[in-house]
Order: C-alpha cells, then sequence, then structure tokens
C-alpha cells in the first residue's frame, strides 16, 4: 500500500515537472519587476545611492517630507513645516497617528535620532548636508532638538534653500534602531520587511496599520529581471504582474508587449531628460549661432515618432513640465533653412552647395555609450541630420565610466545622455551651468558645457537662496530663457513612464516622477 502511494506522489511530481511552467500554480504574491539589481536594504546608511534601492526603501519607509506633483516639496511625516523669518530655523510638527511596523508610535525623538546618525556620519546622504571639502568641509546643520514628541526643530548654520530636498531620501527610523536595520527594515511605509535574498527578490507584507490607509495588496514580491527577454517571458507568463518603467525594454518591444490579451501597457508624463551636452569651449561650438543652428536641424519630433514610436515628449527645458519653476524659453523647432542662415551668419558658408565639408574644416566629435544601443541610434539620425544642414559629424562610442570621465575633461564636442531625477529641482540649473561649476582635471563639477555667462551666475546665486516661490519663479523663468536662447545643452525628450501590467491589475496612477507609491493604492482582480 505504501508503495503504490509513492508511486503516485512521485508521478505527481514527474508530472508537475513536465508542466509548462507558466502553466504551474503561481506564487500568491503580487510581483513587481525591477531592471536594476537592489544594492541595499540599508535605508540611510548606504554607501551610494541607486535608483533600485531608492524605489523599494520608499516602500518600506516615510521621510518627513517629499516631492509633491509640482516638484515642490510638502510634508510627508511632517503635518506642517514652518520656516523662521530668517531662513535658519524649520520647524516640523509629526502627524498623529503613525506607527512604525513593530507597533511604536512615531515621536519627534525617532526623527531627532535619525536626523543626528545622518548628520553625523559619512553615509552617502549625509555629505548634502555639508558644504566645502577637506579642511574646508561644514556643516549647515547648528542642531536638532525634540521640545515635545509631536515637534522637531532643525537650526541651520544659515540660510539653506537645500535642506528639504535634501530630506526627502532620508527615512526615518525608531530611535536606536540603525544596528539591525541593515538587515532587517524597519520603518512606518505601506509594506512591512518579510526577507531578502541578496539582490535578486525582496518580500514584503502589506502594513494593515498603515497611517495614510492600508496598502490593498496583502503579499508583495519585487524581483531584479534586468533580461530583456526574460522580463517579456514573465510578463506574458503572467509570474510578473506588473512592470514599472521597465526601461531595458526597446519602444518595439513595449508595442508587442500591447497586442497581448492578457497585458495592458500605460504610458504616463514623465519627467526623465534625454539631451545633447554641447562643448561651448570648443570651436566653432563656441559661437551661439552655431549652437541654435544645431537646434534647428535635429527633428526631435521625428526621434519621438519613429525611433522611440511616440513613448516620449518633447523638452523645451532642462525642468519637467510639471515643474513649479518650469517656463519654455526660447523654443526651437525643426527648420533646417533656419540652421543652415545661423552657420552663413557665423562664417560657415557653403557656397557652393556641395556637402557639409565645405562648412567645417573637419567633423564634429559626437560621444556616446557604446554599451547602449538606443545611444548608438540616437547618435546616428542625429549625425545625419546635422549633415544634412552642413555640420559633418564622427560618432565615437565608449564604456560609460570612460565617457564620464572624457566629458569631465572637456574631450568632446557634442554628447548624448539622460539626466534621472536630478532634474526635477530647479537648484540644477546652478549645478548644470553656473562658470564656478565648470570641471578641471581636479574636479568632477556637473557644467560639462564649459558655459560661462556672468549674468547667469548673478541670476543663479539669487534664485538658490532665495525661499519665496513667487520671486524664484520670476528669476528662474529668466534663468530659462537665458539658457535656452545661448543652447548649452539641447533638451530632447522627456522619456514616457511606461507600466506594463496584467489586465487583472487597476488603478495604475505613476506621476511624472516615476515615485513607487502608486504600489499601495494598486488593486487586483481575480
Amino acid at each position: 500500500m505504501r508503495s503504490k502511494r509513492l508511486a503516485c506522489l512521485f508521478g505527481t511530481i514527474f508530472l508537475l515537472a513536465m508542466l509548462p511552467v507558466g502553466c504551474r500554480k503561481r506564487s500568491t504574491a503580487f510581483v513587481v519587476a525591477l531592471g536594476d539589481n537592489i544594492r541595499t536594504i540599508d535605508p540611510i546608511g548606504s554607501p551610494s545611492v541607486d535608483a533600485a534601492s531608492e524605489r523599494v526603501r520608499t516602500l518600506m519607509f516615510n521621510s518627513l517630507v517629499k516631492k509633491n506633483a509640482k516638484f515642490d516639496y510638502v510634508g510627508e511625516l511632517a503635518a506642517n513645516v514652518q520656516q523662521s523669518a530668517d531662513g535658519t530655523v524649520f520647524t516640523f510638527t509629526l502627524h498623529d497617528g503613525v506607527k512604525f511596523h513593530d507597533g511604536r508610535v512615531l515621536t519627534s525623538a525617532d526623527a531627532k535620532y535619525t536626523l543626528d546618525l545622518v548628520f553625523s556620519s559619512t553615509f552617502a546622504k549625509s555629505a548634502s548636508f555639508y558644504e566645502g571639502t577637506g579642511a574646508n568641509r561644514k556643516s549647515y546643520i547648528t542642531s536638532v532638538a525634540a521640545p515635545d514628541p509631536k515637534t522637531l526643530v532643525v537650526t541651520l548654520t544659515k540660510p539653506w534653500t537645500g535642506l528639504l530636498s535634501n530630506l526627502v531620501p532620508v527615512s526615518i527610523i525608531p530611535k536606536d534602531s540603525y544596528p539591525t536595520q541593515k538587515d532587517h527594515p524597519l520603518g512606518s511605509g505601506p509594506f512591512k520587511f518579510v526577507s531578502y535574498d541578496g539582490s535578486q527578490a525582496l518580500d514584503l507584507q502589506g502594513n494593515p496599520d498603515y497611517w495614510e490607509g492600508a496598502p490593498n495588496i496583502q503579499s508583495l514580491r519585487v524581483r531584479v529581471i534586468p533580461d530583456t527577454n526574460a522580463l517579456q517571458a514573465e510578463l506574458r507568463s503572467g509570474r510578473v504582474d506588473i512592470a514599472p518603467l521597465p526601461t531595458s525594454l526597446s519602444p518595439d518591444a513595449v508595442k508587442l508587449l500591447g497586442e497581448d490579451p492578457n497585458l495592458q501597457v500605460l504610458q504616463f508624463s514623465g519627467s526623465n531628460l534625454n539631451l545633447l551636452t554641447i562643448n561651448c569651449s570648443q570651436p566653432p561650438l563656441n559661437d551661439v549661432r552655431v549652437r541654435q543652428a544645431l537646434a534647428y536641424a535635429v527633428d526631435r519630433e521625428g526621434l519621438i515618432r519613429d525611433l522611440l514610436l511616440g513613448q516620449g515628449k518633447i523638452a523645451h527645458s532642462i525642468l519637467p513640465e510639471e515643474s513649479w519653476a518650469y517656463i519654455t524659453g526660447q523654443t526651437y523647432s525643426f527648420d533646417p533653412t533656419k540652421a543652415k542662415m545661423l552657420l552663413d551668419e557665423a562664417g560657415l558658408k557653403d557656397p557652393d552647395g556641395d556637402g557639409p565639408q565645405m562648412r567645417f574644416a573637419k567633423p564634429v566629435v559626437f560621444k556616446a555609450s557604446g554599451s547602449s544601443t538606443s545611444a548608438k541610434n540616437y547618435a546616428g539620425v542625429i549625425q545625419n541630420y546635422l549633415k544634412n544642414v552642413g555640420i559633418p559629424v564622427s560618432i565615437e562610442t565608449s564604456e560609460l565610466n570612460t565617457l564620464l570621465d572624457e566629458l569631465r575633461r572637456g574631450n568632446f564636442q557634442i554628447a548624448y545622455g539622460q539626466w534621472v531625477g536630478g532634474n526635477q529641482d530647479p537648484i540644477f540649473y546652478k549645478d548644470l551651468f553656473a562658470t564656478a561649476e565648470i570641471p578641471s582635471e581636479t574636479r568632477a563639477a556637473r557644467n560639462r558645457s564649459r558655459y560661462s555667462n556672468k549674468e547667469l551666475d548673478a541670476l543663479l546665486d539669487e534664485a538658490v537662496n532665495t525661499f519665496d516661490r513667487e520671486k524664484a519663479r520670476v528669476l528662474y523663468a529668466r534663468i530659462q530663457e537665458i539658457v535656452t536662447r545661448d543652447v548649452p545643452v539641447l533638451p530632447l525628450w522627456y522619456q514616457a513612464n511606461i507600466v506594463i501590467a496584467s489586465k487583472r491589475v487597476g488603478n495604475i496612477k505613476v506621476d511624472a516622477s516615476g515615485d513607487w507609491g502608486f504600489v499601495r493604492t494598486l488593486t487586483v482582480s481575480q
């Protein structure tokens, strides 16, 4: 009898093993696909900051403040944020009823513990709260006080508009909990930590006591699937329920997945910016007319239509359109005739119309990442657009780290790249375009365009030290007008936020930042 039962058992196991993987019983967990490895689950003490780890961090933790739909800073755990008249004291009043995952009630003592830890450490997220380097390194923070359980007071050494923006990625953790956070994260977010395999899978459980409302999903698994073919197979089989912002998938692959009867492809406005960086110190691109000609020569709408298959939107600014500081400034439509006229005005004439070599003594060097198929495709099309108006282009590709080093050293004339997240705050203008931010052999600053404009420098210094939003808006409008006129960069498009999901998944609403906060309110039908 026992042998018959064993034979039956082994036969069942054999049959299950022979079934196609997609036909086996699926996990009861709701599965979210992530394209990059989760490098750390440490909420505040990681040696570096990567997008994948930050996405999963927001599922488990809250911060004092967050970005709203206009990329301005508003309270999250803080119900109210007050600033003193001189700009040196910020008072945060905490929400009532917030609990950590172990049941402890959030108080200002927890927030003070967290900030004291960050401000006094060498974590990656700590560096932003200091100015200067080496012996000249000084903290912006004078003190952190918790005068009562609901009130936190942060005092600065001087007025500083960067406090709230740099608090966004700082997760508030329970007092004295950091030693265990690296292996067992404990926060106040919508999902509780269950387990983590080291890089490929993170299991979470819905937090029924979440202060903003319990998530609809009770069991959540985040799976790292960097391979394009594997991700498509997992989506089609139903082993992945949703893939938010699957950057590894080509526009063609996204289009094909949209034809699967069991899947839905949704497209939302995005803030990540694809752009050309132009070296303003290199002739002939040191002439603004040549840079403007380049802007008129590139058919950005054509690139979006034909290469992106509509999965993007033309960009007229480095800021997202949703930003409180956004204006278009000077815009450039596709106008080859205008481009040729500007080149003529710059002395780069083509008198007989017999090809691009008549305008330039040698080709312009265009650099792009060799590891990105998309980047190489975009560079090839842009090369043809520029050739058509008389600008010969030589494309050079290299590994990403090598490319970044070349940009820092100024060994390029035009470079294709992408800004992810950093362009959401208008302070970014100072990073990209202030004369003081031009890189050198010893300094890896962000003004890779080598652009310098004393009028702009003065406006940038004033804008980054202006707390009044209406005054700052006026200053940034003038800054945008100057930058778009002088074209140290050419914004190409904002990449759309694409989401691919099972048709069982509902209430998918992704904001321009691509933040994973939307996961809490997803619904799943049977």
